[in-house]
């Protein structure tokens, strides 16, 4: 818990002296006033993140938590749940999708167990902090417990800061876990006051009939265990899962150390919404990425106050859409490095 403590008093403000000077430069480049769009906010974000008036996001990495759940019991899946310790296993190596959209930007690609229900291969290439072997079932009690929760949330925020300290510059989130929309469905319900029904879908491939049978133990599992929606740690406990937590962790690790973060669909915008409810400041360190096609993922982005940039009819996670959108950040630094003012150009607007 203490070093949670520390990164949450470590988190400040944008700094808004130098993104009014990077509005002002973005504002009189050679180009019409606001003709690029979504670039300049990117740039004048990252200004006010990194306290210069040039960013450089050269150093890139996506920070993947893999974990599993013990709500999986109950059926809310249509896969094994073994896949989780397979996929992760792919990762190292380079073979699953955010691994080859993730190399047009040559980002790091970070794998961690953090809760995997099972032993991995040693020297697998995955970095071994696991906490438990998944989450209880939290249609019985509650998913962990608080101090498992703040575990999940600082080996977070040390992998992040083992990344920057590596000199990372620009961190994008991302997970694996068979039956993560199900804890991320009942984290949304909770702090958004939402019914499940609304927001449940089909996760990886459920049918219509599965998708009730989800319904029903989310609303069974938020009864049961009644977590406080204005504590996020407590409803990350109760409901969530490991690699959830995981991710607020690298969220608001980066935060603290004025990085920005680029969030992936879904779940890891329900992690960063237990992020910000921990420590509200760090939404403003977020670029979201793309809009999921889970059912939930608008009303997230709605909740947590921000408007995905990518609508590409995807819904993997794994940090896939953070890697999709890597190129867009550093098109929107190359516009603020390569371009001239109107004053540098001799020219009148």
């Amino acid at each position: 818990m203490k070093l949670l403590q520390k990164i949450i008093k470590n988190i400040q403000p944008l700094d808004s002296e130098i993104m009014k000077k990077s509005r002002t430069r973005v504002d009189n480049l050679i180009k019409p006033p606001k003709s690029l769009g979504k670039l300049e906010a990117i740039t004048v974000q990252l200004a006010g993140i990194t306290k210069n008036i040039h960013p450089s996001v050269e150093h890139k990495a996506i920070i993947i938590m893999a974990a599993d759940h013990g709500v999986y019991e109950e059926g809310v899946a249509p896969n094994p749940q073994s896949i989780t310790i397979e996929q992760t296993l792919n990762f190292p190596k380079g073979l699953t999708g955010v691994c080859a959209i993730g190399e047009i930007s040559n980002a790091k690609i970070v794998t961690v167990d953090i809760g995997i229900n099972g032993e991995l291969p040693l020297n697998s290439g995955v970095i071994n902090k696991k906490i438990k072997y998944g989450t209880d079932n939290f249609a019985k009690g509650p998913a962990m417990t608080r101090k498992e929760a703040v575990d999940a949330i600082e080996v977070g925020i040390e992998i992040a800061q083992q990344q920057i300290k590596r000199g990372v510059n620009l961190i994008g989130v991302g997970e694996m876990g068979i039956t993560n929309t199900t804890a991320s469905t009942a984290i949304l319900a909770v702090l958004g006051n939402i019914p499940p029904k609304e927001i449940t879908g089909k996760g990886s491939g459920l049918d219509s009939k599965g998708i009730q049978h989800k319904i029903k133990v989310i609303e069974k599992a938020i009864d049961i265990n009644k977590p406080d929606p204005d504590d996020g740690l407590d409803v990350l406990a109760k409901v969530g899962g490991l690699e959830i937590g995981g991710m607020a962790g690298v969220i608001l690790g980066s935060a603290a150390n004025r990085v920005p973060v680029v969030i992936d669909g879904y779940i890891a915008t329900v992690s960063a919404l237990i992020a910000k409810s921990i420590e509200p400041k760090v939404k403003d360190y977020l670029i979201p990425s793309h809009a999921s096609m889970e059912l939930g993922g608008k009303r997230a982005s709605e909740l947590l106050g921000v408007e995905p940039m990518l609508y590409m009819n995807m819904c993997l996670g794994e940090g896939s859409g953070a890697a999709l959108a890597f190129p867009i950040i550093d098109a929107a630094c190359n516009m603020n490095d390569k371009m001239i003012t109107f004053k540098e150009a001799s020219m009148n607007p």
